[in-house]
């Protein structure tokens, strides 16, 4: 049994190479079985696992998922982001026994002149079907991408 469970994330952030980056993502419909996972997307690669937890704090040498006491949120820390960190980053809630997920709007680290990066309001929709790459045996599929340029 599928039941969609909300997720939201802010669709812009600012950070330099080099700091901690902390994804933040709300999910107030979040059951007490459900875990939060969290994917990364490279440009035209299919998503990759980052992390997973039920509550607390989930410490990884390439990010740490920490869990607000009440479940309601969650936050990805990557820490010391480069470049190589650009992605779309999803956070998607599971059940334990069947398929819960949510998806989101998603933000990407982009190089800046000079030492700078910006995680930017890059947007992109996904759909339940295509052949980009599984999330939770699904497919995911890319339909629509909004960036700012300079």
């Amino acid at each position: 049994t599928v039941i969609d469970a909300k997720t939201t994330q802010p669709s812009s952030m600012d950070c330099a190479e080099g700091e901690d980056v902390n994804l933040p993502c709300n999910h107030s419909t979040i059951s007490g079985a459900n875990y939060i996972h969290w994917y990364r997307q490279n440009p035209n690669q299919s998503p990759q696992y980052v992390i997973h937890g039920l509550r607390g704090t989930v410490n990884k040498s390439l990010a740490s998922l920490t869990i607000a006491s009440d479940r309601k949120s969650s936050t990805l820390v990557l820490p010391q982001v480069t470049l190589r960190d650009t992605a779309v980053y999803y956070c998607v809630l599971r059940g334990a026994h069947g398929d819960r997920r949510g998806c989101t709007c998603a933000v990407s680290l982009v190089g800046r002149r000079g030492d700078t990066s910006h995680l930017e309001g890059t947007q992109r929709a996904v759909r339940d079907k295509g052949n980009e790459g599984k999330i939770n045996g699904r497919r995911w599929i890319k339909t629509e991408e909004k960036e700012d340029k300079e």
